[in-house]
């Protein structure tokens, strides 16, 4: 316990933290800031030892476990409180040099050749559909939504993400879409709702690509609307509008000059992109550990300065930015309530460690988009300078014109 008191006596200022040890033994620390005040319990003399060797691992698998709990709170305040204070300390880093080896091999972890990338969606997306719509809006949108106001409903802000998007890629009659990363395919048929000619939509999900050519048959859009179960590198063609959503976080950086040549290949010389992605404000870093092991292998949220550099040497044009900073955490505030509202539906799909696991991963999510510099971007690309309007008005008068066209029935 030595270890890790010395950590938490460095780490906590803000609120306090008091941790019983696997013998009953009560140590508090911080207290100096007003803040929250949260007990946590250590079951046994081996998280502790995890704890102060590798805590952005532990913390997760302690939990998971049931090895560490929280006596007076949930996970995410928990996840909070420890966010609030390690932000306060730029350097936290420097305590664990395991970070630092992270850093050293992170090209090697976001290593996704072709095969690789087919694995590491499957671990994550190909688990049971009926997990996906405890917890999702009706649509499956499962990307950060785009909250209006305040008094949005996850629904109506999923329906938000899908125009804003529409109105970005200035989507009209006869226009030939391809969406790389199609998800269970709400995106793609939204925009064929929205006028589209014609949608492509690429996935490595099997699942997902069952769900989606289901759905578009249902809806009678399968003349227009085709899913593939296709990695992006294999796609062939030109298209007048190319989208991507909640995907390139798995790509990897140093398969960055890959994608977007392809996707220069792919696109028309008038067309536009539109591309979605979770990011980080602070710089390049790391995935988390305990992420990377349980949640999404090989992913990466990068600094617009990792990708910025790689678009230039494509010969793309970065036609517009927008920063959606708050609007994921939102999203995962609601994602969260859902699947604790229906925790005891899944823990008969899975278990409970399973439960624990996602509620960690929601929770922790959360919680990086609040505290820990996380947001999502939106970079509209062209090949030509005077592929989109001079100014943005467009977007806003897009979306007025399609404020009715809503989301597709699962």
């Amino acid at each position: 316990m030595v270890l890790l008191s010395r950590l938490f006596r460095i780490l906590f200022k803000i609120g306090r933290l008091t941790v019983i040890d696997a013998k009953g033994r009560r140590s508090i620390y911080g207290g100096d800031l007003p803040g929250p005040e949260i007990t946590v319990r250590l079951h046994d003399k081996a998280v502790e030892w995890a704890l102060a060797l590798n805590p952005r691992l532990a913390v997760g698998e302690a939990f998971m476990d049931g090895r560490l709990t929280i006596e007076n709170a949930d996970i995410f305040q928990f996840l909070d409180l420890c966010a609030q204070n390690t932000q306060r300390l730029p350097s936290f880093s420097a305590f664990d040099p395991l970070y630092r080896i992270d850093r050293l091999f992170r090209a090697l972890q976001q290593f996704n050749p072709a095969p690789r990338a087919r694995e590491n969606v499957h671990h994550h997306y190909d688990l049971s559909g009926q997990l996906y719509d405890l917890f999702l809006d009706a649509d499956r949108q499962y990307s950060c939504a785009y909250f209006r106001t305040g008094n949005d409903s996850l629904e109506a802000a999923q329906d938000n993400k899908k125009r804003h998007i529409g109105a970005k890629l200035l989507l009209k009659p006869g226009l030939k879409v391809l969406d790389i990363g199609s998800g269970w395919g709400g995106l793609g048929m939204y925009l064929a709702r929205a006028g589209a000619g014609s949608v492509q939509g690429v996935t490595l999900s099997t699942e997902q690509l069952e769900v989606s050519n289901r759905r578009a048959a249902a809806a009678g859009l399968a003349d227009r609307v085709k899913f593939h179960l296709r990695d992006y590198r294999e796609q062939t063609g030109k298209f007048d509008r190319i989208v991507s959503v909640g995907m390139f976080e798995h790509v990897g950086v140093r398969h960055y000059p890959e994608f977007f040549a392809k996707v220069r290949d792919l696109l028309a010389d008038d067309g536009v992109a539109l591309l979605h992605s979770i990011g980080r404000s602070d710089g390049p870093g790391v995935t988390n550990p305990w992420i990377r092991k349980y949640i999404f292998p090989g992913g990466y949220a990068p600094a617009l300065s990792e990708v910025l550099p790689i678009v230039e040497r494509a010969g793309l044009w970065v036609t517009d930015i927008e920063i959606l900073r708050l609007h994921y955490a939102d999203t995962l505030r609601e994602w969260r309530r859902r699947f604790n509202r229906a925790r005891d539906q899944i823990r008969k799909i899975y278990d409970e460690r399973f439960c624990r696991m996602w509620e960690f991963y929601l929770a922790g999510s959360e919680v990086a988009f609040r505290r820990e510099g996380h947001m999502v971007f939106q970079m509209q690309l062209a090949k030509r300078v005077d592929a989109v309007p001079r100014t943005r008005d467009y977007i806003h008068d897009w979306e007025n014109t399609h404020a009715t066209v809503g989301a597709l029935a699962s």
